[in-house]
């Protein structure tokens, strides 16, 4: 399924008018045209995590960033990994799930409320008048 998805070149796309706004956090990149993030649809925002071991910020969210002049970066965890904005975390992960998923080193989950208010502020932004 995963090697017929990636190589499936027919464009595909959806407008669903009820979204005005979207935030992704540690975004899959490899699945998308970046030339279609150049001007999306809608206000976009990123929630970022330098340490991510899954989707490496350099070939995922910060492509989405380099490709979009308009997204923003609404929230930026320089010590969270991937598994970061799961709140909380499953308990006693193993193995390759848990080398991934894991928080690093450093990482603490104390300041994770104001993530919430960063996301909170942006779609404030973007979608109360």
């Amino acid at each position: 399924m995963i090697r017929y998805r990636l190589s499936d070149a027919t464009w595909q796309s959806h407008t669903d008018t009820r979204i005005v706004a979207i935030v992704a956090a540690v975004p899959f990149a490899a699945d998308f045209d970046m030339a279609s993030l150049t001007s999306p649809r809608v206000p976009l925002g990123l929630a970022t995590a330098r340490h991510d071991r899954w989707l490496i910020p350099r070939f995922h969210s910060d492509a989405v960033l380099a490709a979009c002049a308009s997204c923003e970066k609404v929230v930026d965890l320089p010590d969270g990994g991937h598994g970061a904005y799961l709140s909380p975390l499953p308990p006693n992960l193993t193995g390759l799930l848990g080398d991934l998923l894991n928080d690093p080193p450093g990482f603490h989950r104390t300041g994770l409320h104001e993530v919430d208010v960063e996301i909170v502020a942006f779609f404030k932004k973007h979608v109360l008048p």
